[in-house]
């Protein structure tokens, strides 16, 4: 097989880690002293001048920052050489336009991980069909759930191998997640039909040839009642807890419970969008969508006090059903898994695709009589059917008309527009 065959590939396979008690809190105090070492950094780039905002000058704070403070030190070095390229990078990301400028890390608010950069280090093995061992710096020797086959041992080259990991927690525990860099067959162009994808959330995915992917509550009638249940004991514990006073272990009991049912929710959601995403990748070569400003989409109704909104809660319920839908998360799973497998993805203008007609391309007010049922109100059509299935064939005919918005293959992600950033940022 010849290099011109071949594409190098990265990606990301997380697994869920198996510690004792002991090393949870070592794990712990690493996360911890990550996150201090970021907001001391960011505090540090406030307070030099411009012209002595360097690499160098920082990585010497960052030495001198481990011998002053003791708990930094539970960090290992490469670690928290990670946090300083990290930061770096991100306002690299911020001047060309595709972040927002980093800022300080909160405790709650922030995501609990540890970065571990060489993959040479995890020394990783497998030791039972279900289970694997790697080395975490100043951890020691733990095991993770061995779910899916990597590229160690013989089987890992200078193409394919583990070039590093990250230690992440969440409610139920910690996991690490590789990255892992193989070296691929490229794929043949697909010859699959070309598809428009109408998201909904009566009907979350509806295809222009009639397909329709649709999925029943995350929760149990019994895991719904039992969420419902913490969280009003959770609001009386609240309630009769003095002004100052701190959280008791009960109440955090309570939360760990309530994140544990939300995350069961949400993993039942992944695994839904990644069976249905990787069906639509395998059946069909052009994939076309709507280009959503899903931000815009789920604002607040409310309004002010002089001009307050009407069907704040009617809107309140149609943004949290939005948001549980994960439209974002749906295309970017048919990104990558679209040009994985030699397809294309194309985003198209939104307006209008749910109100003109796809049998004779009027767009007439009324037409959609109901969630489910679009009548053409054109005395010389009258055409009716399905709503969805009638806005997911006008988002194919924007793309067959020539307007998709971005024509390169597997690439559905706009870069944000160049913003200036005021003088003491840079």
């Amino acid at each position: 097989m010849s290099q011109d065959s071949l594409v190098k590939r990265q990606f990301g396979h997380r697994a869920r880690l198996s510690l004792s008690r002991a090393e949870v809190l070592k794990t712990d105090g690493q996360a911890h002293a990550a996150r201090t070492m970021w907001n001391l950094l960011h505090a540090w780039w406030r307070m030099m001048p411009k012209e002595k905002r360097t690499l160098a000058n920082a990585d010497a704070a960052i030495r001198q920052a481990r011998e002053d403070i003791d708990f930094l030190a539970v960090l290992p070095a490469q670690a928290a050489q990670a946090v300083l390229k990290t930061y770096f990078q991100a306002w690299k990301n911020c001047w060309d336009g595709r972040a927002d400028a980093p800022n300080f890390k909160g405790r709650f608010r922030t995501v609990t991980s540890v970065d571990i950069p060489q993959g040479r280090d995890l020394n990783i093995t497998r030791v039972h069909r279900r289970w694997g061992m790697a080395n975490i710096p100043k951890v020691g020797r733990v095991r993770f759930r061995w779910t899916k086959d990597l590229p160690v041992g013989k089987h890992a080259n200078g193409e394919n191998r583990i070039t590093g990991a990250r230690l992440v927690k969440d409610v139920l525990g910690w996991h690490i997640a590789f990255r892992v860099r193989t070296l691929e067959a490229k794929p043949d162009p697909h010859q699959g039909p070309d598809v428009g994808i109408d998201v909904g959330v009566t009907v979350p995915i509806a295809l222009s040839d009639g397909e329709t992917y649709e999925h029943g509550e995350w929760l149990t009638g019994k895991e719904k009642a039992r969420l419902l249940h913490l969280e009003q004991r959770a609001a009386q514990r609240k309630q009769h807890r003095k002004p100052g006073e701190p959280t008791s272990r009960r109440l955090h009991h309570t939360y760990d419970q309530i994140a544990g049912l939300r995350a069961k929710a949400k993993r039942r959601a992944l695994d839904w969008q990644h069976q249905t995403t990787t069906a639509i990748a395998r059946t069909y070569g052009t994939v076309v969508v709507e280009a959503l400003t899903i931000t815009n989409m789920v604002k607040s109704a409310r309004g002010t006090i002089e001009e307050p909104g009407k069907n704040v809660a009617q809107k309140s319920g149609l943004n949290r059903s939005i948001s549980g839908e994960a439209w974002g998360r749906t295309v970017t799973m048919l990104t990558y898994k679209t040009a994985q497998l030699g397809g294309t993805l194309h985003k198209v203008p939104a307006p209008n695709t749910s109100r003109r007609c796809s049998a004779c391309g009027f767009i007439t007010p009324g037409s959609r009589e109901s969630q489910a049922v679009f009548v053409c109100k054109n005395p010389d059509c009258g055409w009716s059917g399905n709503a969805d299935w009638n806005a997911a064939r006008n988002v194919l005919h924007l793309y067959r008309m020539g307007h998709a918005l971005i024509p390169a293959a597997g690439r559905a992600v706009v870069r944000r527009a160049k913003r200036v950033k005021p003088a003491a940022a840079r």
